[in-house]
């Protein structure tokens, strides 16, 4: 097991990580922080958060941010050292930005995104989304991240979290080998295998992040709650492929041990 007794996440959560596909932590980026990306995400839809009236589709999304709160929202101590120990020691890149933001306002209406999936990987040159690809080694994606910029409540539209859904897709992807799966392909029979998974909300204060096994099953909802839901779900770059002379990672065990391999 990777060394872990360092200020970001205790042996006992990269256990957790291992065994549930995420972990939460709090604080990871100060109020202050998430308040200045708040007034810079308010300005980029054009809207104001003192005028209600005019919150009249359920989401509005906003690109990659790459403007200094950001930068240091994804980038503080804890966050490092826990990217180092979910990931590998520096096998990863260092968010230059953040994005996209599925900015979730109080609607009757269905955002019409609120499917259950997993996130792809690479393929990304392919026009047609349901071609992007992920594969068993998890190429082109270190964690995925969830990013709270507001306080998220239980009827705020948090993400829905299949726990431990990470190690039936580990095994669903072996059989695909490096080329890996489509999205049409891993989603065909509507992620049915992953039903029986507890559901966590990932709810939080302003400064929260999960961080998340990439092959987590996860799926957005609608709001019924009174406030905006300002969200990050970037993910966490890795410096190259698998290296096998190097010590397994947390997020490596987890698939190794889903499909029954040796570490």
């Amino acid at each position: 097991m990777p060394k872990t007794e360092r200020i970001g996440v205790t042996s006992h959560r990269v256990l957790n990580f291992i065994d549930d596909g995420f972990i939460k932590i709090e604080n990871a980026f100060s109020t202050h922080l998430a308040e200045q990306c708040r007034d810079e995400l308010w300005a980029d839809i054009g809207l104001s958060p003192h005028e209600p009236e005019s919150w009249t589709q359920p989401v509005i999304r906003v690109g990659s941010k790459t403007s200094p709160p950001f930068i240091e929202a994804a980038n503080t101590p804890i966050l490092h050292e826990a990217y180092d120990q979910l990931a590998g020691d520096r096998r990863w890149i260092a968010p230059n930005a953040l994005g996209t933001f599925p900015v979730r306002f109080p609607s009757p209406e269905s955002p019409g995104d609120d499917g259950w999936h997993v996130d792809m990987s690479f393929g990304f040159d392919n026009p047609d989304f349901m071609q992007w690809r992920v594969n068993v080694k998890s190429s082109g994606r270190a964690l995925l991240m969830l990013f709270l910029f507001s306080g998220v409540g239980p009827e705020d539209a948090p993400t829905k979290i299949r726990k431990g859904s990470h190690a039936t897709i580990a095994r669903e992807l072996l059989p695909y080998g490096d080329a890996g799966a489509t999205l049409e392909q891993i989603s065909a029979n509507g992620y049915a295998s992953t039903e029986d998974c507890d559901v966590e909300l990932a709810i939080g204060a302003a400064g929260t992040v999960y961080l998340c096994h990439p092959f987590l099953v996860h799926a957005a909802q609608p709001h019924r709650g009174k406030r905006p839901r300002f969200m990050a779900q970037p993910p966490l770059l890795p410096t190259g492929e698998f290296d096998p002379a190097l010590p397994p990672s947390p997020v490596q065990i987890a698939i190794r041990r889903a499909c029954g391999l040796t570490l």
